[in-house]
């Protein structure tokens, strides 16, 4: 890993985007790395843009402002493809990672990705609504992170899954949550 690991994630209010990256902060800060994890969004309302950030590091972390030059985007919300630059910063060598049905290759495309830069899609709403009963891809989406990023292990997130979805639902949700983490870290696909 390098010094910084740097995630931005593109969603809508109401997604669970910026859980995700909570409990990705949470689930790197148990495995002994230093962590952040903060939201940018402007009035709280379902379907708002936002985005929210992850640095991760072995070392202590003094940095305090949004990530500019991502190693990840990781965009929860394929609409916002058309409506805003989710590409604006990425890195040389940066990974995408797109909530979609349509195939990476066309995505890679529409994102304009450079030959260094790899691009993968999930059909996270598709599996948070056979797993969880509604379209709430925040789970998929962190399965997937893990996935392209090797920042934490299948299981290590599930264990964070658990313990963070556990204060607030109920095992029935807990179970659809970790099935989607699941389905999300096994179904990724590169384009």
């Amino acid at each position: 890993m390098s010094e910084i690991f740097e995630i931005r994630w593109h969603g809508r209010g109401g997604q669970g985007t910026v859980t995700a990256a909570k409990v990705l902060a949470d689930a790197c800060l148990s495995g002994g790395r230093y962590v952040q994890a903060f939201p940018e969004y402007g009035p709280e309302r379902a379907g708002a843009p936002l985005r929210a950030y992850n640095r991760i590091s072995e070392k202590e972390l003094r940095l305090h402002c949004p990530v500019t030059h991502p190693k990840v985007i990781s965009i929860v919300d394929a609409t916002l493809l058309d409506s805003m630059n989710v590409a604006e910063g990425a890195l040389d060598d940066a990974i995408f990672l797109v909530n979609t049905s349509r195939d990476a290759s066309d995505i890679r495309k529409v994102l304009k990705a450079k030959d260094g830069q790899k691009v993968f899609t999930i059909d996270a709403t598709a599996i948070a609504l056979a797993e969880i009963g509604r379209a709430l891809p925040n789970s998929p989406m962190l399965g997937a992170v893990a996935r392209v990023t090797g920042l934490v292990g299948l299981d290590h997130l599930v264990e964070e899954v658990r313990k963070s979805f556990g204060k607030k639902f109920s095992e029935k949700i807990i179970t659809g949550n970790v099935k989607a983490v699941e389905r999300g870290y096994k179904e990724v696909t590169e384009g």
